[in-house]
């Protein structure tokens, strides 16, 4: 996973799942998108970080892939300077990724609605807006009119109330701690507390539970490994209590969120975070590492084949008027009239 605020983010409005969902790239970019379109939000998206994880692909391909996806319009790398509520700014770059691949147009319009977005300082998936309760309205106080009781009036009558008829007191149940100490009989006869020794280990007990221990834990801890025989059940018990006593939970400082503001954003290349401030992004990269994916084979995008290169009827074995010849056909009718296969 990358640090929190950065790695992979899902751009929104994807079509679901389809098994033709990259059918138009070449198989090993395919098996590459496929393989980040299943990651996690907030992975790491460095042709490293997926090259370790891939069983198949190591850096170099890992790294083309990726060049050859974002040109084919499914991932952006896009930098937004952060302004936060105490001033302090800074630049983060964010991975955005799209199943549906995306116009240059649909990225470029995406861009510009990240501009002024409210972000808050730590990760959440997408752009997470940090959402103030409204102010709630005053209620306007109803002034009394002559004729009818007050509030004052109804607190009087409330206060004498005949005490016969005020609700009888429930007596207090056990606590679970206590219920735990007390069921300990029912586990095990060897452990019979009585009522006094349930309540001098009740808070030994409640202790436990507060530590994160459940009922289960405190009765295996007081009666695995017994004796064949036990003479105080009590003293067996606070011992234990005492001595298996769970560590405390370390305390996690919560920090609050401030609120921040996309102040600017612009474009990076996403095989070397080069960015618009010092170099032209085409696609989704910058010139030099388009050159270099470029060099390695033209970028092969794969999809239905227009119609007018389809073989069309053929009269008497002759391709037709407004036919076009099928080349492979035509050189194999040639190979065996010449006798050569």
């Amino acid at each position: 996973m990358a640090n929190p605020g950065y790695g992979k983010r899902s751009a929104g409005d994807e079509d679901p799942h389809a098994d033709a969902d990259f059918a138009h790239l070449s198989p090993q970019d395919a098996e590459i998108a496929v393989f980040v379109d299943h990651l996690e939000e907030g992975h790491a998206m460095g042709h490293k970080a997926i090259a370790a994880e891939h069983p198949r692909y190591g850096q170099q391909a890992s790294r083309s892939s990726l060049g050859r996806i974002t040109l084919a319009g499914h991932l952006r790398w896009i930098k937004e300077h952060i302004t936060v509520e105490d001033n302090s700014m800074r630049w983060v770059t964010r991975t955005y990724w799209s199943r549906t691949p995306r116009s240059l147009e649909w990225w470029a319009n995406f861009t510009r609605e990240l501009d002024g977005k409210d972000v808050t300082e730590d990760y959440q998936p997408g752009l997470a807006r940090v959402e103030e309760a409204p102010p709630q309205a005053e209620q306007p106080e109803q002034p009394e009119q002559p004729g009818q009781p007050g509030q004052p009036e109804q607190a009087e009558q409330a206060e004498q109330v005949e005490p016969h008829e005020a609700a009888p007191e429930q007596a207090d149940e056990p606590s679970e701690a206590y219920r735990t100490l007390a069921e300990l009989r029912a586990t095990d006869p060897r452990m019979p507390l009585s009522a006094s020794d349930c309540r001098a280990l009740e808070p030994r007990a409640a202790e436990w539970l507060s530590r994160g221990a459940t009922p289960h834990d405190i009765t295996k801890a007081l009666t695995d490994g017994l004796p064949p025989a036990v003479s105080n059940p009590g003293g067996l018990a606070r011992n234990r209590l005492e001595s298996k006593m769970p560590p405390k939970k370390a305390k996690v400082r919560q920090k609050a969120a401030r609120r921040a503001q996309v102040s600017r954003v612009i474009m990076a290349c996403g095989l070397c975070d080069a960015d618009e401030r010092t170099t032209e992004i085409v696609s989704g990269l910058c010139r030099e590492c388009l050159a270099e994916i470029e060099a390695e084979g033209p970028v092969r995008v794969y999809g239905a084949v227009p119609e007018t290169f389809l073989p069309g009827p053929r009269v008497n074995g002759l391709p037709g008027a407004d036919e076009v010849i099928d080349v492979t056909d035509r050189v194999n009718a040639l190979r065996r009239a010449a006798g050569l296969r």
